[in-house]
């Protein structure tokens, strides 16, 4: 994993908060894999540093959607934690896909900055002072929305097709 000596006493001195999502219960029962993986980054940020009871799963999303408004509030949570500096590390997948959009990752990675937290997935540590961590963030949290934008354009150009062949 990439840029781990960005990782400090003072991180480890703080919570290790990993957050769970999975937009639909379909997925939680169905992508069983994800959810474990999810799960066994506790391990991760054991490895890292972080003592097993410093290490805080954030589960309360799993099966949320906020594709129609509806609250997350494991990600509320997280926020919340991040925002009041005890997070040292947030712990994701793919961080870049931690919030539903750009604008709720751009908060995320501003409060992360003002309070020296760190995100860290498998593609390695990201330190958001460091203003190549913040660009290349930005650029994949850009990238994710876009994506769910253009797959959501393909079901509905699909769903579409099909129905006007009746």
């Amino acid at each position: 994993m990439n840029g781990l000596s960005k990782i400090t006493a003072s991180h480890r001195s703080r919570t290790a908060a990993v957050y769970l999502r999975q937009s639909t219960y379909v997925q939680v029962r169905d992508n069983t894999e994800s959810t474990l993986r999810q799960y066994d980054l506790v391990e991760r940020a054991v490895e890292l540093g972080w003592a097993r009871e410093d290490v805080l799963v954030i589960d309360a999303d799993l099966g949320r959607s906020a594709k129609f408004g509806t609250e997350r509030l494991g990600f509320r949570d997280l926020v919340a934690q991040v925002c009041l500096g005890e997070v040292g590390a947030v712990f994701g997948l793919e961080v870049s896909r931690l919030a539903r959009s750009s604008a709720d990752f751009a908060r995320l990675l501003e409060l992360a900055r003002l309070t020296n937290a760190l995100l860290v997935d498998a593609d390695g540590v990201y330190d958001l002072a460091d203003i190549n961590d913040r660009l290349l963030l930005g650029l994949k949290g850009s990238m994710s929305e876009a994506e769910l934008h253009i797959l959501a354009g393909r079901l509905h150009g699909a769903k579409r097709a099909a129905a006007e062949r009746g």
